[in-house]
């Protein structure tokens, strides 16, 4: 467990049976690098997180070593390193996407640019035998890189490929040093959890010693030791995580010394509010109030285009109404802290460890909140868990099953799927289809993407999802995401991109269209089927219809990766249909991108 607080340190283990972890995951800034470790304790073995570079002498008691992915290139002067030292410890070594390409570099292997990034899903074709694929021969992986492995090191064999990267896994089964070219640690690779079995049991002969079945008790005891004799406030918006984060606070110091306040900042969806005070009168909060912020949250966007310009606006807002709401409570007394439910995603994409890409700036994470972290001022129960594990937990809280199945949603609210543009643009047709001119966030190579959006003229299809849309965002360099034509009132190719800021009409054109999906899918028993269903607002159309509506189902396990959930025809028709009857909505899309390359959110 982490203490209780902003810092995104390792969990240390709850029992006093370890003194020393058995494996260290070292940390080149990869965003799946805490999943890593998590993946090994749950395997029932004590793993800890690391800098890359930590020196050998302090490993050389480990039993295996994994050197974690990251979004630099071993090619480029300063990129993250590991003390070579290491890998002549004799302890086992497991290379993992920047990490398999870094023992290569460090053993004279040759390490290229690759003609073309990799990233999602692909297929494995194990060709040799090696303890760390036994029991593998072809199966689906998941990859997120650019750089490739041309030249395996002298001792090493390749063991596994891909379609792209011929070296996919490489073993030298005498120094037991071992690289796989894709991550494990996802849910997306199906022998993740047997690769990783291999290495922590048969090649480092670890043993079980880890137990996650105490973790609550222990994040009360650290919420306790955190918070001493002060009170906590925290500024709920209802979904899972700071419904989860309150709970555990409410548990741990008692209702009178937890206070639950909810912002509403003009940019929740249709009834959340509502739905939020429900919430709270139903968890037993005595002190829960609701401060009605829209005009200071519209008057902080007003202007602004750049995701991350709205991202820190919308961050630093919450901050400065969190300070005018606790300047006016009488029984504050400057005696606080301020409660969040900040999880570990969250973290990671804004940066949050010492290599890691910037990908979006989450509005716990901006400067505001920074300096409270940095003062002491924050309590964060829940900032080494993911999503599945918060729900987890809330169910051994006993938190209604009913608010842990709420779908996931961002903290900025409807402000980030509303994009904004700041001049006139045309589609440009080419010859996998057209481009529009918007921009997007994404993740590839564990780095942040911003770049523009290819739509399809045809509909969904498994075909698109599947192997056309990965093709396109592996080959072309323009785009991050590929999307596909639903319906619309005119031609893609003669869309156009709008100058638009955020403003309430286009907010609550939004909140109607996300009204509409949400409806849909709870009477067709849709919602039951995805993990979070983004619905997102692109000022493209033309002159009698200047608005487009992005549809964006996905399944996810933990928000790291997610893959696109394909909506039954019959079903998307006649959703698409309801939605094109807005007067402003001049077309219907289907977002058609995992996560890697886009993100979940478009912004």
């Amino acid at each position: 467990m982490t203490p209780a607080t902003g810092s995104a340190t390792t969990q240390q283990p709850n029992t006093g049976a370890v003194a020393v972890p058995q494996i260290t995951v070292l940390d080149t800034g990869g965003q799946y690098t805490h999943l890593i470790a998590r993946r090994v304790r749950e395997l029932g073995v004590y793993a800890d997180v690391q800098a890359s570079d930590t020196p050998a002498a302090e490993l050389k008691n480990r039993l295996g070593i994994i050197i974690s992915g990251g979004p630099a290139s071993v090619l480029e002067a300063g990129c993250p390193d590991i003390d070579p030292a290491i890998l002549a410890l004799g302890v086992p070594v497991l290379g993992i996407c920047y990490g398999h390409q870094l023992l290569a570099h460090h053993l004279g292997g040759k390490v290229e640019k690759g003609e073309r990034g990799e990233y999602g899903i692909a297929q494995l074709t194990v060709t040799a035998s090696d303890p760390l694929l036994s029991g593998i021969e072809r199966s689906r992986i998941w990859m997120s890189h650019f750089d490739t492995v041309s030249e395996v090191p002298v001792g090493f064999h390749v063991i596994g490929s891909s379609e792209t990267s011929g070296v996919a896994a490489m073993s030298d089964r005498k120094r037991r040093l071992f690289g796989i070219q894709f991550h494990p640690e996802v849910v997306h690779t199906q022998v993740g959890r047997q690769i990783l079995e291999n290495f922590v049991f048969s090649i480092c002969a670890a043993q079980n010693d880890w137990n996650v079945s105490q973790r609550v008790p222990l994040v009360e005891d650290q919420i306790r030791a955190t918070v001493r004799d002060r009170n906590v406030f925290f500024f709920v918006s209802g979904g899972v995580d700071s419904t989860v984060a309150y709970t555990l606070c409410l548990r741990a110091l008692g209702p009178e010394r937890v206070f639950g306040i909810y912002v509403d900042t003009g940019l929740m969806r249709e009834g959340e509010t509502e739905l939020v005070r429900s919430i709270f009168d139903e968890l037993g909060a005595k002190h829960f109030i609701v401060d009605s912020a829209e005009p200071e949250f519209r008057a902080a966007l007003d202007g602004l285009h750049e995701p991350e310009a709205k991202r820190r606006a919308i961050g630093e807002q919450f901050v400065k109404v969190q300070e005018r709401i606790l300047a006016t409570e009488h029984f504050l007394d400057g005696h606080w802290i301020l409660g969040q439910g900040t999880i570990y995603p969250d973290t990671i994409e804004s940066g949050g460890t010492a290599k890691a890409d910037l990908i979006k700036t989450h509005h716990n994470r901006v400067a505001g909140i920074q300096s409270l972290i940095n003062a002491g001022r924050i309590i964060e129960p829940l900032t080494s868990f993911y999503k599945d594990e918060v729900r987890e937990i809330g169910r051994e809280l006993g938190v209604p099953a009913k608010f842990l199945a709420r779908h996931p949603f961002p903290g900025p609210g409807l402000a980030i799927r509303c994009l904004c543009a700041d001049a006139h643009a045309h589609a440009e047709l080419t010859n996998d289809g057209v481009i529009l001119p918007v921009w997007s966030v994404g993740v590839q190579g564990d780095a942040r993407s911003y770049r523009k959006v290819l739509a399809l003229e045809d509909p969904p299809s498994r075909e698109a999802i599947e192997t056309i849309a990965p093709a396109l965002t592996n080959r072309r360099s323009d785009i991050n995401r590929v999307i596909a034509n639903c319906g619309t009132k005119a031609p893609i190719e003669s869309l156009q991109v709008f100058p638009a800021t955020i403003t309430k009409q286009r907010l609550d054109i939004l909140r109607r269209a996300d009204a509409i999906v949400r409806d849909f899918c709870l009477t067709s028993g849709f919602e039951d089927k995805v993990w979070q269903f983004p619905v997102v607002l692109i000022p493209v159309g033309t002159d009698t219809g200047r608005e487009s509506v992005i549809l964006r189902p996905i399944n996810s396990v933990d928000g790291m990766t997610a893959d696109v959930v394909l909506m039954p025809s019959a079903g998307l028709a006649t959703l698409t249909q309801r939605l094109l009857q807005i007067p402003e909505v001049c077309a219907v899309f289907y977002d058609l991108t995992h996560k890697p390359p886009g993100t979940i959110e478009w912004e």
